[in-house]
């Protein structure tokens, strides 16, 4: 092996460090806050709050989380400052843990909003660090992959967090939930640290390109970018949503609060098990393919699994939730790995914290109408609605979709 080759199997093996430390950052954060997500909408319920009032915060919260992240992207790629941007952002999830210290709705609603806040500053940053580390190194696929199923593994253990706590004292009142959410301390101080730690790493392994600011304003989005964003709407406007799902779960009595948190733990870990697959089998289609786009043929799980969602999680089967939810964690496991992993080969180098702001900020108008939609026709018992727009979204996402393949295709003729 010569020279070149130890330097190059050097740089992998030390990118391949840095995209599992991101990973455990990740996980930390999701037992921070999917923890919190997972108990939610059953204390609100516990507090006497509507299922449109849920609906609305939550969404507003969704679309803050990532309207903002529009915002935040731009200013990163023109400042160059992502680990700013990922310090503030991270930081801001000590929201979650003072969520322990209030019983008044509307203050808890206000922490929810500054958690997802944290998040719109911070996910831009983060995902253009990914990116940029693994584009030559790891695989894009891979590492989003290997990010999303450590991430999911915190979302898989933080609602045990709450399912603990309802088994150790045996009750599933105030000053449980208020007991578990002081508990999320302790991954969020963890947290903090490893950042640091990345951050230390990638400079004195320089696995970063250096950014010349100035290049961001010679790169504009192109076509094919606006065709993804419109099918990102149309799939995520359709996407039925935990806090409907848990919402309906509790006030049918299907399942117990231990059991709801248990069931979405679950869910976590299917996303964590699709993510890593989706993310191998995205590399790979774009390494048969010998086409950079070529992974974008998967996305098509996304509207297929979603039109089905809302048959299994709003039904009144305990065992036809369950398996609703199996088909939450996929959907989540291919938004959160193939959606993001498509971003970095349709964008610019110098535009890449922009694209991810605005692919960000059209998630969140989707989900802010989507919960608020939904939850509205629930409280006015029209189920059957929500499945038929579903369905809607759904083909008219595959239809998007097949004009995204078409551009692609010409594109690369």
């Amino acid at each position: 092996m010569n020279k070149k080759s130890i330097t190059s199997k050097t740089s992998q093996n030390a990118a391949y460090r840095v995209i599992i430390i991101f990973g455990i950052i990740s996980m930390l954060g999701d037992m921070v806050y999917e923890s919190a997500r997972s108990a939610n909408s059953q204390y609100f319920n516990i507090l006497e709050v509507s299922a449109t009032t849920v609906g609305l915060a939550f969404g507003i919260g969704e679309f803050i989380g990532y309207g903002l992240r529009l915002l935040a992207g731009v200013l990163s790629d023109k400042s160059g400052r992502q680990w700013l941007f990922m310090l503030v952002g991270y930081g801001m999830l000590l929201a979650v843990p003072l969520m322990g210290l209030f019983t008044s709705w509307n203050m808890l609603v206000t922490l929810v909003l500054l958690e997802r806040i944290g998040k719109a500053l911070r996910n831009p940053a983060k995902d253009t660090i990914i990116s940029s580390v693994a584009e030559n190194q790891v695989g894009v696929g891979r590492a989003f992959g290997i990010q999303e199923a450590l991430d999911q593994l915190g979302a898989f253990l933080g609602p045990l967090i709450f399912t603990l706590v309802f088994a150790l004292t045996k009750r599933k009142g105030i000053e449980e939930y208020q007991s578990a959410y002081k508990l999320l301390i302790i991954p969020f101080i963890a947290l903090i640290f490893f950042l640091v730690y990345a951050n230390r790493k990638i400079q004195h392994d320089k696995l970063m390109p250096k950014i010349n600011v100035r290049d961001y304003r010679k790169e504009k989005l192109p076509k094919i970018f606006w065709i993804y964003t419109l099918f990102t709407l149309l799939c995520t406007m359709g996407l039925v949503n935990f806090s409907t799902t848990g919402y309906h779960v509790k006030s049918m009595g299907i399942m117990d609060d231990g059991e709801i948190t248990m069931v979405y733990a679950a869910a976590m870990g299917v996303d964590a098990v699709t993510s890593l697959i989706v993310g191998h089998l995205y590399d790979k289609t774009k390494s048969v393919s010998g086409d950079k786009s070529g992974g974008l043929k998967l996305l098509i799980i996304i509207p297929v699994t979603t039109m089905i969602l809302p048959f299994l999680t709003l039904s009144e089967s305990p065992k036809a939730v369950l398996a609703g939810m199996v088909f939450f964690g996929v959907i989540l496991g291919t938004h959160e790995t193939l959606m993001r992993s498509a971003i970095s080969d349709i964008s610019p180098f110098y535009k890449r914290g922009t694209s991810y702001g605005v692919f960000n900020a059209t998630y969140g108008l989707a989900l802010m109408s989507g919960a608020f939609i939904m939850g509205l026709l629930y409280d006015m018992h029209l189920i059957f609605v929500i499945q038929i727009i579903t369905i809607i979204l759904g083909v008219l996402a595959i239809l998007t979709f097949l004009k995204l393949l078409r551009l692609a295709f010409n594109e690369k003729n």
